[in-house]
């Protein structure tokens, strides 16, 4: 199926941060999109806004017409909708043609020159950050992001006609097989998705096979840990990034006024950038964005413009309140790495603060593979308050609770208490900075945390 046979598309959870990229980049081409989603979100109500059509019940009646025409209309659907979905039944019993999220993304990846941006963790800040700097070159950029993009508020970008795509390569469920990299960067290879893999072995075994999916005239760029765990397997020349003897690196690394600067070494020096989302991980992912931008040709001085104007993705280290009187960060972090690394980077950034770190575990398997992780990067917090597990699409699993992780931890000062209860106890507590940090429905707090900031502000005042 080639992109310009597809005119009319009709999506099955439309509502995904994924999909509704895909949903937006069909909308823009002039193609008919409609689709279902279970609730309603921020997301798609602005789906709506730009005149897609997206209803909220499991219903073949609410179809548009013109949906329902066979030999015109792509099907797309994502892996989370159970098999029982009746509008699904509908489509796979009436003969059209159906696609998942990823394969679609793989007909736009072969239309184009692509940096396809891997990785357990670090993937969306790192391809967003790819895509901030290609845009501005003068092609720009066409890219889908799997967050919300704090400079355009979308997780979505168009370029010219023959601009680059940049794309997030999704490990889970091996998605990012169907797509055909001409750039491939990745970011980590810390165990994830054992329900999905098995054992880390399977794992890293797929992403060699994304790697060698890569054009025989492209490259490849892993960061220096994931070559030292698969790089002797790649059967393809790759080069390395990071920050301590990687072959592209940052140097001279050093915070100043809550921003990180430093210099970059690669196939030409960068002296003195600026990267206002903190952490040193992050300081690591933009060494592999600033990589991509000068293969593809863009100037020192672009690249250090717009890289300095970069200001994040949703839920990926956000300010949500900064005040002399507090501060209030949310992160997506759901993997111990991830925990461990933001953590860290709070703390050196605020050095000698309190620190009170809420934690909603994302996932019972994730949770029962990886509690000693956990538990150990909980600790580097002052003070942890566990909620309970998100189950996002699983059932719960017997005796897996946020208990195994409370009782691993050896922070004396630790907390177990619903969402429900959390926000109204915050005045129990005593920390100078506050994050929440999941990938599950945690996020649903934020406005109540942010309220209470502001309130005391108000009263204090």
């Amino acid at each position: 199926m080639k992109l310009a046979q597809i005119h009319s598309v009709y999506f099955i959870g439309i509502g995904g941060i994924g999909m509704s990229a895909i949903a937006r980049w069909f909308n823009a081409r002039g193609a008919k999109v409609a689709g279902y989603d279970k609730v309603s979100t921020d997301l798609t109500k602005s789906l709506e806004s730009e005149g897609i059509e997206v209803h909220y019940q499991d219903d073949i009646s609410l179809i548009p017409d013109w949906a329902k025409d066979q030999k015109n209309t792509l099907v797309i659907y994502t892996p989370a909708i159970p098999t029982s979905h009746t509008e699904l039944n509908y489509f796979q019993n009436s003969g059209f043609i159906l696609k998942k999220r990823a394969e679609v993304l793989g007909i736009i990846t072969q239309d184009h020159y692509t940096v396809a941006v891997a990785g357990t963790h670090g993937k969306t800040t790192t391809s967003s950050m790819v895509a901030h700097l290609l845009s501005g070159g003068e092609k720009g950029c066409s890219a889908f992001v799997g967050g919300i993009m704090t400079n355009t508020g979308s997780n979505l970008i168009i370029g010219q006609k023959n601009a680059p795509v940049v794309v997030e390569a999704d490990e889970f469920d091996r998605s990012f097989l169907k797509l055909y990299p001409d750039f491939s960067v990745v970011t980590s290879l810390d165990p994830d998705h054992l329900d999905i893999y098995g054992n880390a072995q399977s794992m890293h075994q797929s992403y060699l096979d994304f790697m060698q999916l890569t054009d025989s005239e492209g490259k490849v760029l892993l960061q220096e840990n994931v070559a030292e765990i698969v790089g002797q397997k790649l059967a393809v020349a790759f080069e390395t990034f990071g920050l301590k003897t990687a072959q592209i690196r940052a140097e001279n690394i050093r915070i100043e006024k809550a921003s990180f600067r430093f210099d970059y070494v690669g196939k030409i020096t960068i002296r003195d950038l600026s990267l206002k989302l903190p952490g040193y991980h992050n300081v690591s992912n933009a060494v592999a964005a600033i990589t991509v931008a000068v293969e593809l040709g863009m100037s020192a001085d672009v690249i250090s413009t717009q890289l300095s104007s970069y200001l994040g993705v949703k839920r990926r280290f956000e300010y949500i309140y900064h005040e002399e009187d507090g501060i209030y960060i949310d992160d997506y972090a759901h993997h111990p790495s991830e925990i461990e690394a933001f953590l860290q980077s709070v703390k050196a950034l605020y050095p000698g603060k309190k620190l009170l770190t809420v934690f909603q575990p994302h996932l019972f398997t994730r949770t029962r593979d990886f509690v000693d992780g956990f538990a150990q990067s909980l600790d580097l917090s002052d003070e942890v308050i566990l909620l309970d597990i998100y189950p996002a699409r699983e059932e719960a699993i017997s005796g897996v609770t946020s208990k195994i992780i409370f009782d691993k931890m050896k922070l004396s000062s630790k907390h177990m208490l619903s969402k429900q209860d959390f926000p109204q106890t915050l005045d129990q507590f005593d920390f100078e900075v506050l994050v929440t940090i999941g990938a599950g429905d945690i996020d649903t707090l934020v406005p109540q945390i942010k309220t209470y900031f502001t309130n005391r502000m108000t009263s204090e005042a």
